[in-house]
């Protein structure tokens, strides 16, 4: 068997077809998994409250730690016992531990521990300030019908695998521990392909209901691609060959190079959300009309929920169909670094702009062109791509959402608004090519720029948009 350096993570997932028992089964995984994360999280706040009357009380804080707890107390007669009593009167009480412990694979009591323990590590970072991003709360407790059911298991054995896929006589199958083997509707030839040439290492599995259906979600480690899908490195020092993609709302994506070219444009964007509100309002409108509590009223929100995951799958589909073919095109991208989340503050663009999934569509970029051995940079967020002339570098300050032809009051230029901005980001980074990054560290390539008007002061040694002449100014009609 071949054998190779193992250097990325992908996911295969695949939709299973469980037997009647399988299902059962699958059910009791997910409450055990909620069920596990719940104990740890209340073991975590009783240590808590312990340790304040008496600090010599230790607390369980990471996943090793909670998982040490939850095995001492699933034991103990708080976890369940049986009470006999005599023909005299007098009670013996039988610590039993938690009874149906057996009945479902114990991994999945360790990896909710583990879950608790990583949503508590990022409630303290958080309030520590030592986690960039959004606040993040306090881990509260899983409830049965609201949360997503689920439950992981690991690998932990590479030499002698227990999650196997395409196992003897049945290629569309999965081996899971606990559950046996469980038939998918999917083909599996690509993953078993690589796990048979050694290529790859299955690390965990992710089983989740979603829309009425189990799907599982195989996390491997893979070697890198092979060369001819990868593409050719580039002399040093060569700072061409960059590729703008500006997104858009008429037009999703537009590339163009920096001598002017244009590339793709991308123009057959399916917005399932705006075409499928019809159908979401009659399904919503539907949900509301139940009663509360009723067996009609689950029904009609799995029927939403399911519209829901179709959109969903749609918009993933595009994403997915229109960053391959940039990747497989281009060794070197550039995209603005958008504010997704302060454009979602805009009432009248939220809906086109969460239907569009520029974020989704970004990430995807980064990671591909990883694996392909390509570049990718963003431009920092107060670089004007769509106000500046590509041809003579004047900005325009009075451009409106509404004009779609940019036209320049200095050289008189006018092209389409987005090929501007496209043209704009490629010869940005070819003059920024200097500070451009090793693909395999990731991240922007400067940081991000703030508006001089923005916040009271600037931070120590942070730079303003006067500072790096990157600011729009009114130009003078000539």
């Amino acid at each position: 068997m071949l054998t190779a350096a193992m250097s990325r993570h992908t996911t295969f997932r695949y939709c299973l077809d469980p037997t009647v028992e399988q299902l059962n089964s699958l059910a009791r995984h997910a409450g055990a998994a909620r069920f596990a994360f719940n104990r740890c999280l209340q073991l975590h706040l009783l240590a808590r409250r312990a340790h304040k009357r008496q600090t010599a009380v230790p607390v369980p804080w990471t996943g090793f730690d909670l998982i040490n707890a939850f095995n001492g107390w699933k034991k103990t007669a708080h976890a369940g016992r049986i009470i006999t009593v005599d023909s005299s009167g007098s009670a013996d009480v039988t610590a039993t531990g938690l009874a149906w412990r057996n009945s479902v694979c114990q991994q999945v009591f360790e990896e909710s521990a583990v879950d608790c323990g990583r949503a508590l590590k990022a409630w303290t970072d958080s309030r520590r300030g030592k986690r960039t991003g959004p606040r993040i709360g306090h881990p509260r407790f899983k409830r049965k019908g609201r949360g997503l059911p689920s439950f992981r298991v690991r690998n932990k054995s590479p030499r002698k695998p227990t999650i196997r896929v395409g196992e003897g006589q049945r290629p569309r199958s999965v081996t899971v521990p606990g559950l046996g083997v469980i038939a998918v509707r999917d083909d599996t030839r690509r993953l078993r392909r690589l796990l048979g040439s050694g290529r790859a290492n299955v690390l965990f599995a992710t089983i989740s209901q979603r829309a009425g259906r189990w799907w599982i979600s195989i996390n491997v480690e893979a070697a890198d691609m092979h060369p001819a899908m990868q593409h050719a490195p580039r002399p040093q020092g060569d700072s061409g060959g960059w590729v703008g993609v500006d997104r858009g709302l008429s037009a999703f994506a537009v590339s163009a190079a920096g001598d002017g070219t244009a590339c793709e444009r991308f123009t057959d964007h399916p917005k399932p959300l705006t075409s499928g509100q019809r159908r979401q309002r009659y399904l919503a409108r539907a949900v509301t009309r139940k009663e509360k509590g009723s067996h009609n009223r689950r029904k009609a929100a799995a029927r939403l929920g399911k519209h829901h995951y179709h959109i969903a799958n749609i918009r993933r589909h595009f994403l997915h169909k229109v960053s391959n073919q940039l990747v497989k095109t281009h060794d070197r991208l550039v995209i603005e670094d958008l504010n997704v989340r302060g454009m979602l503050c805009n009432r009248s663009l939220a809906r086109a702009i969460s239907d569009a999934g520029w974020a989704e569509f970004a990430r995807q970029l980064a990671y591909k062109q990883q694996w392909r051995g390509g570049a990718l940079v963003r431009a920092h967020r107060w670089y004007p791509s769509t106000k500046t002339c590509s041809t003579c570098g004047c900005a325009r300050a009075d451009l409106r959402l509404h004009e779609r032809v940019f036209t320049c009051y200095t050289c008189g230029a006018a092209l389409d608004r987005d090929l501007n901005a496209a043209i704009n980001l490629a010869t940005w980074a070819e003059q920024h090519s200097a500070q451009v990054r090793d693909p395999q560290a990731g991240g922007p390539v400067i940081n991000a720029h703030r508006q001089s008007r923005s916040g009271r002061h600037l931070r120590v040694g942070e730079t303003g948009l006067n500072d790096v002449g990157t600011d729009v100014r009114p130009a003078s009609a000539i």
